[in-house]
């Protein structure tokens, strides 16, 4: 098709009229028609009203178009002239997905909207992750900035761009708890804490959706993948999970409570079973908690063909069997697949599954489409949208991508390099100047041609005030051949300093790219083995997907700057913080394992009956072979990895310093119902003007069931000039400090607790304050 060649992309002055007419064309009653005629002639903003029109439209559709309703079509398998054309005339299609050329979305709309007997509008479905064109940093690298405002502004961007070309739906955020950096689906995840991925997924629900749901450029967001999908064994992609009812209220489903409460439109069921159910046929989370106990309205989405799958999973014996147990459970659109499509009808006729089911289902979809605005206006237009990466989308990817990089370590202050005291530097590594990799994994429509990678943006910053020399050294960071290591050396001992960029390609983390080995791949440990040698200042810039085991490098490098996959502007966020033009302020969103036998691993663990402790753990190679056994701590360690991780949740290096002190409570006692301030003094002691990322920690000291050693309750981003001080203050309601006990039930018991004030997960100012019932 040919832009410009459809007339009817012009906006029609009496389209509530031709809406009317269509609708008695087609023998639609005239309650019907003139329902659909109110919901052009004014915004459908009004609950009420919106129930009245689903109500409206629902009576007068029949069984196969409410099943239509329900059923998503993938455009890449069905050319648009023929099978999918008569199936969106037949009204058999609720919605398709895979399709960005703007000409074909339209048509497809206008098929739908002018050539059906009811005129209802598609749902256009894209995995738009973290960017559209302009690619953000991964979520994971999203989720070290500790910010939702850059996240919401992000996923802002993506919703303009992608809403250009007619998608009006995206599947993100991805909300799932991950304390498995195997999991090849962590770098689409916001990290292993709940407190951090609500805020920040309901920041990115807020950033899709907007203000006013249908507003010109507003896309429906889609939390996923409900729920537990994280906890896979292994880190196996698509494996089972097993998680009590108890960690699963008070972990796994916290994010999408915040992500209903935000207004999310949609949730799409996990792949995985859960204690045995896989989430596509799980009535429990289905029903019980997503609509009897959280009231969500919106409506449900299958995975990829996952209604079909639940007979490969062993729990039906075939797809008229699995259509039963999702539709029953509470699945309202099957996602690329028939299974619904084929039997649900004949599931009804044999009165296993009632018209009343299939009336929600279509009623909730139909109500996503009516607040969406697609009845009043389904076309894309472009024209009245901002241009693809325009100066605000750079400015955001850029900002992400600067706040997003965690300084894990700096060694003698070795960074930020200075331009005025070298005259030489040696970047070396295959992700020194990789566009497309940089960009991560999940980017079906990024565009690596917006990307400026580390090498391009370190010679526009230094210009020719320091001679940069270049060696890729591997084809890829997977390579194992050490053929143009001699080079690299060579380059690296005539240079003043020395920086690698290391890590992972984009494939190599994402859906169903899980590795069990999670230390550099490749040969390159071995390269910065080679490079060490020269006894050259070594920085590391790690470009990766996921956490990874840096134990083997670690005291092989100065500094390390932990990059993820920073998107579209990751090389001059990477160069402004490499050159000291801005500090690093990025902050741990999941825990860096020392070796990967100690995942799971992360801060939030509970105390256990013996808890280790510096003075109750022996390394394996200090076991004095002649000791009794009782010697060796009998606590709850790893014999070679201790018990501490390599770098905790929350840590990130600044070149600012930072003090805290003089934490402090409003009250030593609060009643239920009231609330607590804790403060502290934060002070910039360091030379840089920086921003710190202040965390907020708890501790339930006795509970109905155990509580964590610690829980993030709090964080705020503050930037302190050289010298400045300032006092930060959270509050805390007795409500915040709830949580699921043995009854399954929200609580907040009397008591004392532990705060903590810090830069990291590790920090050791403490307060405490105490709850106690109220008369």
């Amino acid at each position: 098709m040919v832009a410009g060649e459809f007339d009817w992309l012009a906006p029609t002055p009496d389209r509530a009229q031709f809406r009317v007419t269509q609708a008695l064309a087609y023998g639609c009653s005239l309650p019907l028609a003139m329902t659909m005629s109110a919901s052009i002639a004014s915004p459908s903003t009004d609950t009420e009203i919106i129930e009245q029109r689903v109500r409206a439209l629902l009576d007068e559709m029949t069984l196969a178009e409410k099943i239509g309703q329900m059923s998503q079509v993938n455009v890449g398998d069905s050319y648009i002239h023929d099978y999918l054309a008569e199936g969106l005339r037949a009204g058999r299609v609720g919605s398709v997905i895979n399709e960005v050329n703007v000409d074909v979305v339209n048509e497809l709309q206008r098929i739908a909207v002018e050539e059906s007997r009811l005129g209802i509008p598609l749902l256009v479905g894209r995995d738009v992750i973290h960017g559209f064109k302009t690619v953000m940093p991964i979520p994971l690298g999203q989720a070290a900035t500790w910010n939702p405002d850059i996240v919401r502004e992000g996923a802002r961007v993506a919703a303009l761009e992608a809403a250009t070309v007619g998608v009006n739906w995206t599947f993100a955020p991805m909300i799932d708890i991950s304390r498995d950096a195997r999991w090849g689906r962590i770098a689409e995840s916001l990290g292993e804490d709940p407190y951090l991925a609500s805020a920040l997924g309901a920041a990115m629900v807020e950033g899709f959706q907007g203000d006013d749901l249908a507003a010109v450029g507003t896309i429906a967001a889609c939390a996923k993948h409900f729920a537990g999908y994280g906890a896979a064994e292994s880190g196996r992609d698509y494996a089972s999970t097993n998680i009590p009812e108890n960690e699963l209220r008070n972990v796994y489903l916290r994010p999408f409570k915040a992500a209903v409460d935000a207004g999310v439109l949609t949730l799409m069921a996990s792949f995985s079973d859960i204690d045995g159910v896989p989430a596509t046929g799980n009535e429990f989370l289905m029903r019980q908690v997503l609509r009897d106990e959280w009231q969500f309205d919106g409506f449900v989405v299958s995975d990829w063909d996952s209604i079909r799958q639940l007979r490969i999973h062993g729990l039906t014996g075939n797809d008229k069997e699995s259509a039963f147990e999702a539709a029953t459970a509470g699945v309202d659109m099957e996602m690329h697949g028939d299974a619904y499509g084929n039997h649900l009808e004949e599931l009804i006729e044999a009165g296993r599954i009632s018209v009343d089911r299939i009336d929600t289902a279509a009623a909730n979809i139909l109500r996503a489409k009516f607040r969406l605005g697609l009845f009043e206006d389904p076309y894309a237009r472009p024209e009245e949208l901002p241009e693809i990466a325009d100066t605000n989308a750079i400015e955001t990817a850029r900002t992400a991508a600067l706040q997003s990089v965690v300084m894990l370590k700096n060694d003698h202050d070795t960074l930020p390099l200075s331009v005025e005291k070298l005259d030489s530097i040696a970047l070396i590594g295959p992700l020194t100047d990789a566009p497309y990799e940089q960009l991560g994994t999940w980017i079906f429509d990024g565009d690596p041609e917006l990307s400026i990678t580390p090498m391009h943006a370190i010679h526009s910053l230094v210009g020719h005030d320091i001679d940069v020399r270049y060696v890729r050294a591997m084809e890829n960071s997977r390579s194992q051949s050490t053929e143009a290591f001699g080079e690299a050396v060579d380059i690296a001992r005539d240079s003043d300093a020395v920086i690698l960029f290391l890590g992972e390609e984009s494939i190599l983390s994402g859906e169903a790219h899980s590795r069990a080995d999670i230390s550099l791949p490749g040969a390159q440990a071995e390269l910065v083995r080679r490079i060490r040698a020269t006894g050259k200042p070594v920085v590391a810039v790690i470009l990766a997907g996921r956490p990874l085991t840096l134990t083997n490098i670690v005291d092989e490098v100065d500094a390390i700057l932990f990059a993820w996959h920073p998107g579209t502007m990751g090389g001059p966020a990477i160069a402004d913080l490499l050159f000291g033009v801005e500090s690093p302020s990025g902050k741990l969103p999941a825990t860096f394992p020392r070796m990967v036998g100690q995942i799971p691993i992360y801060y939030n663990q509970k105390n256990t009956g013996k808890p280790p402790s510096p003075e109750t753990i022996v390394h394996i190679d200090d076991i004095d072979a002649h000791a009794p056994q009782l010697s060796l701590g009998m606590t709850a360690f790893h014999l070679d990895a201790g018990y501490t991780p390599l770098f905790a949740f929350g840590h990130g290096l600044s070149y600012a310093t930072f003090n805290y002190e003089r934490i402090t409570t409003s009250a030593a006692d609060i009643e239920l119902g009231e609330s607590v301030t804790i403060g502290v003094e934060l002070t910039n002691t360091g030379a840089f003007t920086a921003d710190e990322v202040v965390q907020l920690y708890i501790r339930d000291l006795v509970g109905n069931v155990t509580r964590p050693v610690k829980e993030l309750k709090g964080f705020r981003r503050v930037r302190l000039d050289p010298g400045e001080s300032t006092t930060v203050n959270f509050e805390l309601h007795t409500d915040d400090l709830g949580f699921y006990g043995r009854n399954m039930q929200l609580m907040t018991e009397p008591g004392e607790f532990h705060a903590w004030i810090g830069g990291s997960s590790e920090t050791e100012l403490r307060t405490e304050f105490r709850i106690i019932a109220g008369d």
